[in-house]
């Protein structure tokens, strides 16, 4: 009903902005980093999923128009509704949701607030016949067992997936093989030294 908004964004909220459309204010829920990296009086485009309820209409919005198709196929997954939806996209990137269905990798998905390790399993199931190949390979970094050790330790640790992957990417190719120097290496980009 709503594909696109563009307007000038009047108002952060905790989750969601506020773009001003011909004098109207339209909230609108968007990703956690999205929020971070916008700021008010900035204009911006939203590729938008309206979810109609007997008692709501609300707006979802997204930079990019692949980010949108994913958060489409997340809300058919049984037992996934938009707040969840865009949960999944808060805390992992699109390239870590294809990913993980790629590896089938349930488990990362299950780190995502309100996600259980069975719904998990269902998010995994239902995109794998639903994301063709080429957008899952398309950008994805895949990551070695070890890596997988190193981003479980730094979620351990309190940061967010999506940080924890940051830091392993900034990990040099040369670096060794050992999660206990790629871990120090990984922290180091949070530290800045």
């Amino acid at each position: 009903m709503i594909a696109t908004i563009h307007g000038s964004i009047s108002l952060i909220e905790e989750n969601a902005l506020v773009v001003e459309v011909g004098g109207v204010g339209m909230r609108v829920f968007v990703p956690a980093p999205l929020l971070a990296k916008i700021k008010v009086g900035e204009s911006i485009l939203l590729h938008t999923h309206l979810a109609v309820r007997e008692d709501a209409l609300t707006l979802y919005g997204f930079n990019a128009q692949s980010d949108r198709q994913l958060f489409d196929l997340l809300l058919g997954v049984d037992g996934v509704g938009p707040k969840v939806a865009l949960a999944v996209l808060s805390t992992l990137s699109p390239d870590t949701v294809r990913r993980a269905v790629a590896n089938e990798e349930a488990e990362l998905l299950s780190r995502v607030p309100g996600i259980g390790k069975k719904t998990a399993q269902k998010i995994v199931l239902y995109l794998q016949d639903r994301i063709k190949p080429a957008d899952i390979l398309e950008g994805v970094a895949f990551l070695t067992d070890i890596d997988n050790e190193v981003l479980a330790a730094l979620t351990a640790l309190g940061y967010s997936v999506v940080e924890a992957q940051t830091a392993i990417q900034s990990i040099p190719k040369d670096a060794p093989e050992s999660v206990e120097e790629r871990l120090r290496l990984a922290l180091q980009n949070f530290t800045g030294s």
